[in-house]
């Protein structure tokens, strides 16, 4: 039996094909005639190489994004909101350009949930962003949810915490001894991997429920300075100090301040049962088991 040509494949359209995207093509390659919006023309050969079509286009202009119309019936919108502002205006251009679309998977982020003080969180928490980037976070999610029900697309919402890779990990902080909370002010952090987080994607455009929000995350219940640790001892290097968040405050940087007073631990039984998961890594230990081997 002959493959079907890529011209007679569904066309499939990924917004913000950075690192998790990259991840992407191999696995839709073969199953999809992929296109991929950039903003930056050098990366084009880059694309190509990897097996989808570039599309030239800008989410911060809107005059630009005329030629995704009618483009593509799936999409995989993983385009972060632009730097500042209350609303996420490059997801507000997104569906303004967009037409013809039928699925839609967007990549949001966990931390449009603020601080939970440590608990076990489901999908059915109500939202309390704590910062400018997580309410352009909520934002997105709101204006999606109303373009999909006007229009009829099959949205489902993946939202992500801390994403790592074998070459996605805090070595250089390590390297430059960045201190960490104490133990009994540390706050609990989630994680996923990049590549399990591209098979995510994949299994809830195809098994996604209309509407609804996923968390995108693996078994890990571990706190942030505990992570720092993990890698720390997996590489052979040194453990970062420990100091109070009233010292802390003096040293590190305000972003990575507001991560480090956020505190939650995501369940992910709703992703796995619904959309079929098997995590290839399922938690930190394992992937820095493998990466050094």
């Amino acid at each position: 039996m002959t493959q079907p040509s890529a011209f007679d494949r569904p066309r499939l359209l990924i917004v913000g094909c950075g690192d998790v995207g990259m991840r992407l093509l191999p696995l839709l390659r073969g199953r999809f005639r992929v296109f991929a919006l950039t903003s930056q023309p050098e990366r084009r050969a880059a694309l190509r190489a990897a097996g989808a079509v570039p599309v030239v286009a800008d989410l911060d202009r809107q005059h630009t994004l005329a030629r995704l119309r009618g483009l593509a019936p799936w999409v995989l919108h993983l385009a972060p909101p632009q730097p500042d502002g209350a609303q996420d205006l490059r997801t507000r251009r997104l569906v303004a350009a967009l037409g013809g679309v039928t699925h839609m998977v967007y990549v949001s982020t966990s931390g449009v949930y603020g601080d939970c003080g440590g608990a076990l969180v489901g999908e059915q928490r109500p939202v309390a962003p704590r910062n400018a980037r997580a309410r352009r976070r909520v934002d997105a999610e709101r204006v999606l949810r109303a373009w999909a029900m006007a229009s009829g697309v099959r949205l489902a919402i993946l939202r992500v915490p801390g994403i790592y890779a074998q070459d996605r990990l805090p070595l250089k902080r390590l390297e430059q001894g960045t201190p960490a909370l104490r133990a009994e002010q540390d706050v609990y952090t989630s994680h996923v991997h990049a590549d399990d987080l591209a098979r995510i994607a994949i299994q809830a455009l195809v098994h996604g429920r209309p509407g609804r929000v996923y968390h995108a995350v693996d078994d890990t219940r571990m706190k942030m300075g505990e992570y720092f640790d993990a890698v720390a001892d997996a590489f052979g290097m040194a453990r970062p100090p420990r100091l109070p968040r009233s010292e802390l405050e003096a040293v590190v940087s305000p972003v990575l301040l507001s991560f480090m007073s956020e505190s939650r631990r995501l369940d992910n039984t709703r992703m796995k049962r619904e959309l079929r998961v098997r995590l290839r890594y399922p938690d930190v230990a394992t992937a820095l088991r493998l990466a050094v081997q």
